[in-house]
This record gives C-alpha cells, structure tokens and sequence, in this order.
C-alpha cells in the first residue's frame, strides 16, 4: 500500500520537478549571460566600432602629465612619489631652467624647486593615491608667463564595483570573458550558446533521459573550465602572436625611446635632452635658386711660391737642415743647397782654364818683382808697378770665380712668407733642373676652383657662393673670376676663400653651393635635419607632441652649403627637428 502511494505521488510531482528544472537551467542561462555583460561592461568592453581609431601611445615605467602652449611643453613624470618637471621652450625645444612654477593639485598650491639637472621637483600626499588627478602649472619665465592644464593617472588600483558573487565566481567569470576576449570571440554569441544549451538540457530532462543530461552538463563544465584555465602550452602556443593573458599585455617597458605601431617614435623629454634635441617652427621664405659645383681648393697665385733648381744636381741640406712640412719660413730664407753636376768635359776645360789663369798670375808676379827694384832707384816710373799689381789682383779674382764655378752650389731660397706645404727632397737625391721641390703658400689666402658644366649656371651671375670644409664649418667664397676657354668641356670658375679655416688642404674637394638664377619661395632648413628613412627617401621628423615624433617625407633641392630648400612634404607654423635627427632616425 504505502509503495502503492509513493508511486502515485511521485507521478504527481513529477511535472513539477521537471518545471523547477527547467526553471532553475533557465536562471543559470540568465545569470552566466548577465555575468558576461556585466563582468564585460566593467572591463570596459564593448563594440570596437562604436568607437573611432585612437593613436597609439608607447607603455611608459612611470605615470606621467603632459602639458603644451604656444610658448612651452611641459612633461611630468611620477617616480618614487616625487614629480620631476621638464619644461621647455616651444618653438626650438630649447630647456629651460630659469622659470618659477606653481603648482596646484587639487586643493592645494606647491612650488617647483629647480634641480642641478635643470628640471623641476614637487611632491604631494595626493601622488600617493588612485585615480585621475588634474594638475595646474603656473609659469613664470622671462620668456612669458603662461598657465597649463594636465591630467595624471596615479598608479594605485582603481576601485571596483561589488560583484554580487563570490570571489570564486567571479575569479571563474572573469577568467571566461578574458579567454573569450583574448580569442577575439564576441560574447553575444556565448551567451546565445549557453542558453540554446540550457534549453537543450531542459528537453532532455522533460524526457527522462537523464544520462545523456549529466553527461552533456559535465562536458560543458569541462568545456568552461578548460576555457577560463587554458594550459601552459596554450599559453606558449599564443605568445608570439600577442595574444597572452591580462599580466601580459599590462606589463610595462622602461621609460625608453620607442618605435610605435604607426611608424611615428616615443622619445621621452629625459632622452631628447641627453640628445640635445632641437626644433624649430617653419615658415616660408624667398630665395634665390642656387647651383652646385664640384671644386678643389687652391692656393691664391700671388700668396704662394714654388722653389726649384735652374740647373739640377744633388741635393744638400745647409747648416739648419731642410725644412720640414708645416714649417713656417721668411722670404729669402735658405731651404736647400743643390751641388751641380758637371760633365767631364767641362771639368777639364775649367781645369785648363785654371791652369792658365795660374800661369798669368806667375808671368805677372814675376814682372812686379823685377820693376819693383828699378822703380824704388827711380829708373823705372812708379806707375808700371801699379799696372803689375793691379793685373795680379784682377788675374786672382778670375781663378776665384771659375773655382767657385766648379765647386759652389746652387742655393735655394723661400721666395715668400708662409708656410711649406710640400716637400719632396732629401739628402744627397738628385734633382732635375725645374722640379718643384717645395711649395710655400699663405694659409690665410686660399682659393677654390670649380667646374661649370654645360649651361647649368651662369658663372658671371653667380652670387653668394659658400662652401663647406672638412670639419664641417661652413666658408664664405668670393667670386674672383672664370675663364672665357672651356677646359674638358667645362668652364673653371675661381673664388677667394674669406677666412680659410685652418684645417684646409690645398687640392682638398669641395662642394660649392652659389645662388644663381629666378628667386623662389619655400621653407628653409638645415641640411642635418633631412635624413633618409628605411626606403631611401629624404625626410623629416615633427615634433607633434613633447614627446612624440612623426616622419615626413619631402623634396628637397640646395640653398647654400649648409642649408637645403624644402619644395614639398611640410606646411608653414611645424616643429622640425634641426638638431638630432639623425640620432632620432635610428630609434628602433
């Protein structure tokens, strides 16, 4: 009997069960559903489209403010609870390091105190806590005064909403949308999943089969679980493409320069000073086209000298010795000595012409002797010994002069003042007669000459001609004057060198840069602030923000020799780098 009643009240209460199953899979559909949204909605999850494409920003160590006007950039960055401030001038980036700064932090109102390094510290109860915080600069320079606005994101923990379950599921939640989310899975479809699976679950259950129900709701479980705990492999399977956990993409890197995604550089305010990093604001100006021609430097025809030898012979070095390169001399200071070399014709002929000169002296010298009696005794008139003595001196100078012919050496003197700059002798070489076996020349007057091609310039309109040396200072030229003759199809155009830097060579090359022809109007820069890029163009960096460079391809063409025009790629009122970018162009 009382088998009998069970029976019959279990079938009556069997829809009721089957209702509160049903009921009960629809609430865990509903809940796991509203979860995922919720737990989404907080992790700031959304539709990516309904938002339009922001820049990319580098990942700093340190939090920091940045602040720009029209006459400063300010940059602050937190560590170790102090705020150092880097302030510098807008227009050439130039630091600055004599101003006064306020600065107000909620509540209350700090003064900057300037560092050795030329930035500037505050520090704050405020910085040690969470959130967003806005900042106030009042500045005071004597290049204006002026007041900036930023915002600092404190490195504490935000705080977050109460979940209304348990840490364990909501750790297992969260776990499932950052697995869903790292797989670029929407979670509108998940949600649709669970819930055509709890539906799933409730038909089976209205049918009484309930293996095929525990079974399919273990394998869910284990579905979920392995999603929200993925394996050690299926994390190293998806490190390279990006894809790690949430411990992953929040790490940080140093405070380092750093390439961006879009190809622009992250160069913090600490490193753009260690680089010495410089801007300045374009404008266009007028000016003349100029021209440029391939040259070599010269020494100035009446400030220099060769020395060489008339007849040739071998070379000896007198009693200071020979004159070494570089070596200052006077005009008429001796250099060299140059022993003749005779044929063996000539020496017996001035041998013979010796000998004879000797035989006159004795036929002379014995005549005096024997008048020289009958004049003291008055027989023979006082002027024949006078004629006697006077044809010995004169027959002694003759020998005098063809010995010294025979044996003196050719002497070699600095025809000008200056310094040598060639020397090809030594000791005992012999030397033909009209080789060059020093050059003397004045550094202070040197000279460049150029070659003009064609009909590219022509050389009687050339104005303002410059050049550019070894050690990169720029020279001033002067035009001194062309040749009416091609030589080697090319017209040679000279120009005087005002103040010749010391370091110049003679035949040195040269590039010379001269205006020549109709002005026009462009943006001037100089030419170390044009680099090449990966492509091989030209380009420039911009400074768009104080710590963020863009690279801007442009054309170029040559103003001066130090300077190029930019006839496209930059608009008037940019910060182009100046000074820098070659070491800019080469973060990676």
């Amino acid at each position: 009997m009382r088998l009998i009643f069970a029976e019959a009240l279990l079938r009556q209460r069997t829809p009721c069960l089957h209702k509160a199953v049903l009921a009960a899979l629809a609430a865990v559909t509903v809940w796991l559903g509203c979860a995922l949204i919720g737990q989404d909605a907080r992790a700031g999850g959304g539709d990516d489209h309904t938002h339009g494409p922001e820049k990319p920003v580098a990942t700093a160590a340190y939090p920091r403010v940045t602040a720009q006007s029209e006459n400063f950039d300010l940059v602050g960055i937190l560590k170790d609870g102090r705020l150092a401030l880097y302030l510098h001038r807008y227009a050439d980036n130039e630091p600055t390091s004599d101003a006064a700064i306020a600065v107000t932090v909620g509540d209350e109102t700090l003064n900057a105190e300037p560092a050795p390094d030329g930035t500037y510290t505050i520090t704050s109860r405020r910085f040690g806590g969470h959130g967003e915080v806005e900042l106030v600069f009042a500045i005071t320079a004597k290049e204006g005064d002026d007041l900036l606005i930023g915002k600092i994101t404190l490195p504490g923990k935000l705080a977050e909403a109460p979940s209304a379950f348990s840490p364990a599921a909501s750790s297992f939640l969260e776990r499932v949308r950052s697995t869903v989310q790292q797989r670029s899975v929407d979670l509108w479809p998940v949600v649709g999943g669970v819930f055509a699976l709890g539906l799933f679950l409730g038909l089976l259950l209205r049918a009484r089969r309930l293996v095929p129900v525990a079974a399919l709701a273990l394998l869910s479980v284990l579905a979920l679980t392995g999603a929200a705990w993925p394996g050690e492999g299926h994390d190293h399977g998806h490190g390279d493409h990006g894809h790690g956990g949430a411990d992953k993409t929040a790490m940080r890197v140093g405070d380092v320069p750093q390439r961006l995604p879009d190809g622009a550089l992250f160069v913090p305010k600490p490193t753009q000073r260690l680089l010495a990093v410089r801007t300045t604001v374009t404008k266009p100006e007028s000016a003349q086209k100029a021209v440029t021609l391939t040259g070599r430097v010269i020494a100035d025809p009446n400030r220099s000298g060769l020395v060489q030898s008339i007849n040739g012979g071998r070379v000896m070095a007198p009693d200071t010795g020979l004159p070494r390169l570089g070596q200052a001399v006077r005009k008429g200071e001796v250099l060299a000595q140059v022993e003749p070399a005779l044929p063996v014709a000539d020496r017996t002929t001035i041998s013979e012409r010796v000998g004879d000169i000797e035989q006159q002296i004795a036929l002379a010298e014995t005549k005096l002797n024997r008048i020289r009696p009958l004049a003291e005794r008055g027989i023979v008139p006082q002027s024949q010994v006078i004629d006697a003595q006077t044809e010995i001196e004169g027959l002694k100078r003759r020998r005098e002069i063809v010995g010294r012919t025979r044996v003196e050496p050719e002497v070699l003197r600095a025809p000008i003042n200056g310094l040598i700059s060639t020397a090809k002798v030594v000791v005992g070489q012999v030397v033909q007669a009209q080789d060059v076996l020093f050059q003397i020349i004045d550094p202070k007057a040197l000279w460049v000459e150029a070659l003009v091609h064609g009909t590219d310039a022509d050389p009687a309109r050339m104005t303002d001609a410059s050049a550019l040396a070894a050690d990169g200072k720029p020279m001033k030229l002067k035009l001194q004057g062309f040749s009416r003759a091609l030589q080697q199809q090319a017209t040679i155009v000279q120009f005087g060198i005002e103040s010749p830097p010391a370091s110049l060579s003679i035949g040195q090359p040269v590039t010379v840069v001269a205006k020549n022809g109709a002005p026009v109007t462009g943006i001037i820069l100089p030419r170390e602030a044009v680099v090449r890029g990966g492509n091989g163009e030209a380009q420039v960096w911009r400074l768009t923000d104080p710590e963020r460079f863009e690279a801007r391809p442009v054309r170029t063409e040559p103003f001066d020799a130090t300077r190029v025009l930019i006839g496209a790629g930059i608009t008037d009122g940019e910060r182009i780098v100046i000074r820098g970018a070659e070491l800019i162009n080469q973060v990676r």
